[in-house]
């Protein structure tokens, strides 16, 4: 291996969605340097930061039959159960729901957690409050998928949250997805919920961090007792 490749395998790319924002944030930079220097420097903070934020690394994905990874990066703020969104069309009545609050600190693209096929994607205009408030799934501007898989039917709800103002979905109706797949993308700081069949089982508590693509959050059609938690 050169030693350009091995720096290749340091870096970690940067999500084509934050082209635009890093590059804004580095003309404002040179603005702010070129009126008083100290300002160039918190510019250039500023700048770092958003490249950092666009952040697009490789996850390995478990592949084991029965698996539900992790959509996104964060903390788990909510699992239990709770209706889902009706531009949904999963019904009213309450399935289980892993709920992900994804910080500006987060990397923020998503990940499909099972693979299958897409066959709803609802958008929906709304509030922008704290996105690790329960009621911002009700509230909030969100985009919903619906995946169809052979473990059954998972709602996922991307959510804008209170410096959010931009979902970006990558797919469409009829789109085939692979776990671990890149599906969406939330600017700054939200949330993202995952809607899980009856079939599964969770494991991951509340304030658990996830890792999208990685972080195993429920298993379907397992023999297993229920795991508990706790914090310590």
């Amino acid at each position: 291996m050169s030693v350009l490749d091995s720096i290749r395998r340091q870096i970690t790319p940067v999500h084509p969605e934050g082209y635009v924002f890093i590059a804004a944030f580095f003309v404002a930079t040179l603005a702010l340097a070129w009126l008083w220097s100290p300002l160039g420097w918190l510019g250039a903070i500023a700048t770092a930061w958003c490249v950092y934020f666009f952040r697009d690394p490789a996850r390995v994905t478990p592949l084991r039959e029965g698996l539900v990874v992790s959509p996104a990066d964060g903390v788990v703020s909510f699992s239990g159960y709770a209706a889902p969104p009706p531009e949904l069309g999963l019904g009213a009545r309450p399935m289980q729901r892993v709920s992900i609050f994804m910080s500006v600190f987060d990397c923020h693209v998503n990940r499909a957690p099972v693979a299958g096929r897409v066959i709803r994607v609802a958008y929906k205009p709304g509030l922008f409050l704290n996105a690790d408030l329960d009621k911002a799934s009700e509230d909030n501007e969100r985009n919903g998928i619906v995946i169809e898989s052979a473990a059954g039917v998972f709602g996922i709800v991307q959510i804008a949250g209170l410096i959010a103002r931009r979902i970006v979905c990558f797919v469409n109706d009829g789109a085939n997805l692979s776990a671990g797949d890149r599906f969406g993308l939330i600017r700054f700081g939200s949330r993202v919920d995952v809607y899980l069949p009856d079939s599964a089982r969770i494991l991951v508590g509340v304030k658990s961090r996830a890792v999208a693509g990685e972080t195993v959050i429920a298993e379907t059609a397992i023999d297993e007792p229920p795991r508990l938690f706790r914090q310590s």
